[in-house]
């Protein structure tokens, strides 16, 4: 489901306080999908959780723009347990729900990847080449624009039956936390491709193009690694079609 506006504008107020460094001086940037359609891989994790420093660092190896969009969801539900993941979010808890219902998963955990919609427990060892690609057949093309601080996303028709729906997702890389409580105490923490704005789109039919925006605040103070992607999925908002990610100098 769409996040509600309440949930979009306090994301957007995070934003403003921790992200997204001279957007309104930015120049136009704009990037177009391939051929084939980039691996999508959803990892749930949380700093709380003394087996997801490992996931963490696989993730951050999977440095192949060309073949994956890798993304880092911290969840929420560590957070009691004596330290409070910085990342983490109800709505980016709330997908990794999403995904075990459309699964009839009996039940929620971290480290979990998700590649293609899919649960995939054999990621440990395998780099971008081994991971699966998405049908091309029903990827439609993608094409993000830039200008200022206002993000679009056009889409083209898909040969899908049915309608399509998606999401934007920021994404930041070189964050460091040093951990004081909890599993991972005594440690310093890196993570990378970490979802900071997870904001979904309502469906629609996937024989018509679309076009959607996003609008980043003005002025806040310096970012490293600011990306902005956006996934074309299937209409539960589970299974991706597309994606593509625009990282802007």
């Amino acid at each position: 489901m769409p996040a509600t506006r309440p949930q979009v504008a306090c994301l957007l107020a995070l934003l403003t306080g921790a992200l997204l460094p001279g957007l309104a001086s930015a120049q136009r940037c704009e990037a177009r999908s391939g051929e084939r359609p980039l691996t999508v891989v959803e990892l749930y994790t949380s700093q709380g959780c003394s087996s997801c420093p490992p996931a963490d660092r696989w993730l951050s190896g999977l440095n192949a723009p060309t073949e994956v969009l890798a993304l880092a969801f911290h969840v929420n539900y560590w957070n009691h347990l004596g330290w409070k993941d910085p990342f983490a979010s109800e709505v980016t808890t709330q997908r990794q729900h999403l995904i075990r219902a459309a699964h009839a998963a009996p039940h929620v955990y971290t480290p979990q990847v998700v590649v293609n919609g899919k649960d995939h427990r054999t990621w440990w060892g395998q780099n971008a080449k081994d991971l699966p690609r998405a049908d091309a057949a029903l990827a439609p093309g993608l094409h993000l624009v830039r200008e200022g601080n206002q993000v679009t996303a056009h889409v083209s028709a898909s040969a899908a039956s049915q309608n399509l729906a998606g999401y934007w997702a920021v994404l930041q890389d070189g964050l460091t936390s040093p951990v004081t409580r909890g599993e991972n105490s005594g440690t310093t923490l890196r993570n990378d491709h970490v979802v900071r704005l997870y904001q979904p789109v309502a469906a629609w039919p996937a024989r018509g193009g679309k076009s959607w925006q996003l609008s980043l605040p003005d002025n806040p103070p310096g970012l490293r690694g600011l990306r902005i992607a956006f996934v074309v999925t299937d209409a539960s908002l589970t299974r991706p079609l597309q994606a593509l990610a625009l990282r802007c100098t």
